[in-house]
């Protein structure tokens, strides 16, 4: 264990418990906990029940001085744990495994934790993700009290990544002037959705393509998923009616992406466009970069609920929601790297049944 770079990563971090209550290492805790998860855990009493039921096998491993953690330590470990430092940590052990060079896609977006919601109250964990699309890797989060807090909260996410030469992507809630020169101080392009939030900047880009020529066009067709999906993304870089282009950094084209879709069961039509604004003059690199932004849906939020029940969570005690969601991250990134021609549930039940398996995924 010594040698695994995740635990490594988090070997410095400051012990949240007092010295008194310490009856299990902090490494102990941390390497089952990310075991346990690895392996289809979703609560803290399941955690100690894996703990329990590997206790021979962790035993070898680890240190155990006490045995295994009682589920109420699990809770109260990472209820108290500061959300920031494991947060930083994580940041630490992902810049150990990917290396973000020109090309890459990395796709900013929030997801609503539900079932942290408080009885009584409204509002529950919110938390943006960072998503490299070619790595396959969850960059970074950040937890916000709501959603319309997306704004504060995607300048610190970006502050905390190493960006450079990549395309960033997000929805039109990060369309703000700041987010747009800070992506490009930090020499990175971007393509941010513009909807009604910046009405005189949407109107501007739908009078130049009532106006202007197109100067660059790219289209594809997809067939898959039972029904077919026309794209057309269409960029205009003559700014002349952008009255308002000089106050968006580096801002070199608008964007128009406009979808059809055509179900095959049924032959219901669906149809709607979408705007843009963006760093970059070539139709093809913007579409895709547009499309792949759903990406961090598919592939982080949905594999979140689905395969890791996150949305039916119920943990609410201070910072177990937002700590137990960076250990669903830290699984995600770990499974993804394993090429296993498997769903990601089903590599979670192989790690619980298989312990080799979870070790050469946890040493990925």
């Amino acid at each position: 264990m010594q040698g695994n770079g995740l635990m490594s990563s988090f070997s410095d971090m400051k012990d949240p418990r007092i010295e008194r209550t310490k009856r299990h290492l902090m490494n102990d805790i941390l390497f089952i906990s990310i075991a346990a998860v690895l392996s289809g855990v979703e609560s803290w009493d399941e955690m100690e029940l894996y703990g329990k039921n590997k206790q021979h096998w962790l035993s070898t491993i680890l240190e155990l001085p006490n045995g295994i953690p009682s589920h109420d330590t699990f809770n109260r470990f990472f209820a108290a744990l500061d959300p920031d430092e494991f947060e930083s940590r994580f940041l630490k052990w992902v810049a150990s495994l990917v290396d973000i060079t020109s090309g890459e896609t990395i796709h900013i977006d929030g997801k609503t934790m539900r079932g942290s919601r408080k009885q009584g109250c409204k509002s529950a964990t919110h938390i943006v993700s960072a998503w490299a699309d070619q790595n396959e890797l969850i960059l970074g989060q950040i937890k916000v009290e709501d959603k319309s807090n997306e704004i504060t909260a995607i300048p610190l996410l970006l502050d905390s990544l190493l960006i450079k030469g990549s395309t960033v992507t997000i929805d039109a809630m990060g369309c703000q002037k700041s987010i747009a020169r800070q992506i490009v101080k930090k020499q990175a392009d971007y393509v941010l959705s513009v909807k009604d939030n910046q009405p005189e900047l949407l109107e501007e880009i739908v009078d130049s393509f009532r106006m202007l020529p197109i100067n660059d066009y790219y289209e594809e067709v997809d067939y898959g998923h039972g029904r077919i999906e026309n794209r057309k993304c269409s960029i205009i870089t003559d700014l002349s009616l952008m009255f308002c282009s000089n106050k968006w950094a580096g801002l070199k084209s608008v964007v128009k992406i406009e979808r059809e879709r055509i179900f095959k069961a049924t032959g219901k039509v669906e149809k709607d466009i979408n705007y843009y604004i963006s760093t970059l003059r070539k139709a093809p690199i913007i579409g895709k970069s547009a499309r792949k932004h759903w990406g961090i849906e598919n592939k982080v939020h949905w594999v979140l609920d689905v395969a890791f029940g996150e949305d039916l969570s119920r943990k609410r005690d201070r910072n177990a929601a937002q700590n137990f969601s960076s250990l669903n991250r830290i699984a995600i990134n770990l499974l993804k790297k394993n090429n296993l021609k498997v769903g990601i549930k089903s590599r979670r039940k192989i790690c619980g049944w298989d312990n080799e398996f979870l070790l050469k995924t946890l040493k990925n």
